[in-house]
């Protein structure tokens, strides 16, 4: 879709993504640490899989288990905070900048028609 600065008239308008990457970037800290909370369980199942092969193979099943956890945390945290960011640069916050005159505005969503 493309946009027409209100401003200046110009079409190269661009889509600055603020929302997305603030929600993005604090969805991976809190999925990381929702996942470092975690990775104690990994640690432990990590050891328990690889308890066969001795005490190297536990510390290396530990930290894998952990590291797992949470970069597993992180991921899902992240695509969660990516979604509810688009959803605030769509409704909420000015998402669009004009490459001319750097005028930033936010789209208006156009009402369906009534069908009476």
């Amino acid at each position: 879709m493309t946009s027409i600065c209100p401003n200046c008239g110009s079409a190269e308008v661009l889509l600055r993504h603020q929302g997305r990457k603030v929600c993005s970037s604090a969805g991976i800290a809190a999925g990381s640490a929702g996942g470092a909370a975690g990775a104690w369980s990994g640690a432990q199942t990590g050891a328990l899989l690889t308890a066969w092969t001795g005490p190297v193979g536990i510390t290396v099943g530990s930290l894998a288990g952990a590291v797992f956890g949470a970069l597993a945390g992180g991921a899902a945290g992240g695509m969660t905070g990516a979604r509810i960011g688009s959803e605030l640069d769509e409704r909420v916050l000015d998402n669009r900048e004009c490459h001319a005159c750097g005028h930033t505005f936010r789209v208006e969503a156009i009402p369906p028609k009534s069908s009476l």
